[in-house]
């Protein structure tokens, strides 16, 4: 048993965040299929409606266990739930958001976090107007605390929404709390320790990743 737990363990490591990513995605289009009524969805389908091949979702999977029948396919519900419980969306998280500006008051309206179990309970900001004031059902909280709010109200995600110049500060705030993941909208690069788990949306970089494609779109049509 001993020896069964440290391979296991040892493969978890091995999984890559593009396998993750892929997950994500296989989640998505099995709650897409589960609206549509489906009750079985093969490797294929998946793969197709993904635009992967089937044996990198097969592979994605087998990282997990066995799942689903050779010429049945996998039953959609039943997948679902297991994907739903590797992503540890069967549970509830305890959310804080920091940064009440125009990205943080969008992502506290954003429903979807909610439906998937990410709660975010509290909302900090260092304005003095927004300060004590309801924001969207949550009252706003002085960033000035921090550190001492999370540990209060046992957060267990932070979101970082503050100008670039702010968000390293915070970070070292939220890990003197003892959180260990967050996911930082500011466009900088965070320097965190080696055990915080940090991702960083930078919608700049992303838009300048479509413009480079549609440059490129420009090109091929001239020559």
């Amino acid at each position: 048993m001993i020896k069964y737990v440290k391979e296991f363990t040892k493969e978890m490591h091995r999984i890559s965040e593009s396998t993750i990513h892929r997950l994500s995605l296989y989640y998505r289009t099995l709650v897409g299929l589960q609206r549509e009524r489906h009750i079985t969805v093969s490797s294929r389908e998946l793969a197709k409606r993904n635009k992967f091949t089937p044996a990198q979702v097969r592979k994605d999977l087998s990282f997990f266990g066995s799942f689903g029948t050779r010429g049945l396919g996998y039953p959609v519900s039943e997948l679902k739930d297991k994907i739903a419980s590797i992503l540890g969306l069967n549970k509830t998280w305890n959310v804080a958001l920091v940064g009440v500006g125009n990205v943080g008051s969008a992502l506290v309206s954003y429903k979807e976090f909610s439906r998937q179990g990410f709660i975010i309970k509290k909302v900090f900001d260092n304005d003095q107007r927004k300060i004590g004031k309801n924001h969207k059902g949550i009252l706003v909280s002085d960033v000035r605390y921090l550190a001492r709010e999370l540990k209060e109200d046992k957060i267990e995600i932070v979101i970082i929404a503050v100008p670039a110049s702010e968000a390293q500060k915070v970070v070292a705030e939220v890990v003197s709390a003892g959180v260990h993941t967050i996911l930082n909208f500011a466009p900088t690069n965070l320097k965190v320790p080696g055990n915080v788990v940090l991702r960083t949306v930078n919608m700049a970089m992303e838009l300048e990743h479509l413009s480079f494609a549609l440059t490129k779109r420009g090109r091929i049509k001239e020559l």
